[in-house]
């Protein structure tokens, strides 16, 4: 278990609305004030965190007076509105005194399931953290109906785990961590300190909801820890009101409930690339652009490719062949067909010349693509 968070650069943060809204009774400042001081530490030693917090609707309800969590969405909404502001704007002063720079990414499940907008989002995520900013991340519950919800962060932090391949996932609830049964029914429960995520038997042992405030139970964190664990981040689950409950992990301290991830991170992503992979299209690229693929592992860039074929948009699976039609990779292309026709055979640096703007200096990233 101490290797879990100890040897992790890039961590997820996931906390609950519980623990960020003192038990629904608005946001508490003094817990975020610690996490803040804890994450700005854990960036001094190096490490790139990402924030996923819940706490929007429940500050909503404390800010409009209602005591009940509403089923109305347009509630929902509405309360996720107004208490959005007051939750990002405590982040950014309590992350500002830490000297640690901020930002807010709102999500929907639509930008991860659509391949643009999920090439979108990474490179944002992605640069914001070269950048050494905190992304403070929230579904963005004003605008989601219940088709395209997450339904719980506790998914949606999973999610973002997938999306920036981090190499832990951390949970903070207000529970010490996963028991074999409800500890509050069953005297004889016994609790969890290390498992491997995706162990089917971990769903019986989790339970329900654990508050009126919040939607996620333990459950949600078991299936998290399963869904995270498909690019190789490993999981704790542990209590949020621990003394120093961050810096304590990263020193390799056990504390609360690991789910360790069976597969390692870069043959998880590559296995999740493969399973997802259809084509739209193909690049042929010329014999030294395929040894920089296949013999030193870089990136696609415009000037190796002569030959576009099919049509595509970016975020389409394309297989890059040489020009003799062997296929040497397939990736997700940062660029559409037609952009990629102008900028082929053209230095990275003339791509903002000829189309106007540039995404990314490659035409597919190496961390977004897979040798065949």
């Amino acid at each position: 278990m101490a290797s879990v968070v100890a040897g992790a650069r890039r961590i997820v943060v996931k906390v609950g609305s519980s623990l960020v809204t003192n038990e629904g009774r608005g946001v508490d400042a003094e817990a975020i004030a610690n996490w803040s001081r804890q994450l700005a530490a854990l960036a001094r030693q190096g490490r790139e965190l990402v924030m996923v917090s819940s706490g929007a609707i429940a500050e909503g309800m404390k800010r409009l007076g209602w005591t009940q969590r509403p089923h109305e969405l347009h509630d929902l909404q509405a309360a996720a509105a107004v208490g959005q502001m007051g939750l990002v704007q405590m982040y950014e002063s309590r992350l500002s005194e830490q000297g640690m720079a901020s930002a807010q990414v709102l999500l929907t499940h639509a930008d991860l399931a659509d391949r643009e907008r999920y090439l979108n989002a990474r490179s944002t995520l992605l640069t914001l953290l070269a950048l050494k900013v905190i992304p403070v991340i929230n579904e963005n519950d004003t605008v989601v109906n219940d088709e395209i919800k997450f339904g719980d962060n506790d998914t949606l932090g999973a999610l973002v785990a997938n999306l920036v391949d981090a190499d832990a996932y951390i949970i903070l609830t207000d529970q010490r961590g996963l028991y074999s049964a409800d500890p509050r029914k069953d005297p004889q429960a016994r609790f969890i300190d290390t498992a491997a995520a995706g162990d089917p038997a971990l769903e019986a042992m989790a339970g329900g909801a654990g508050s009126s405030i919040g939607r996620g139970g333990m459950l949600t964190k078991v299936l998290a820890a399963r869904r995270a664990a498909g690019s190789g981040a490993s999981t704790v689950i542990a209590w949020g009101r621990e003394p120093d409950v961050l810096l304590r992990l990263a020193a390799g301290e056990a504390i609360g409930t690991a789910l360790v991830a069976a597969t390692p991170k870069l043959a998880a992503r590559k296995q999740w690339m493969v399973d997802h992979l259809q084509l739209r299209g193909a690049v042929a690229v010329d014999a030294g652009a395929a040894a920089k693929l296949r013999d030193e592992g870089k990136s696609l860039l415009p000037i190796g490719v002569h030959e576009v074929h099919g049509e595509f948009v970016r975020g389409d699976v394309i297989a890059v062949r040489t020009l003799a039609g062997a296929e040497v990779a397939r990736g997700l292309a940062n660029y559409s067909a037609a952009e990629a026709r102008l900028i082929a055979r053209k230095a990275s640096s003339q791509i903002e010349t000829l189309l106007g703007y540039a995404n990314e200096p490659e035409l597919i990233h190496r961390d977004n693509l897979v040798l065949t």
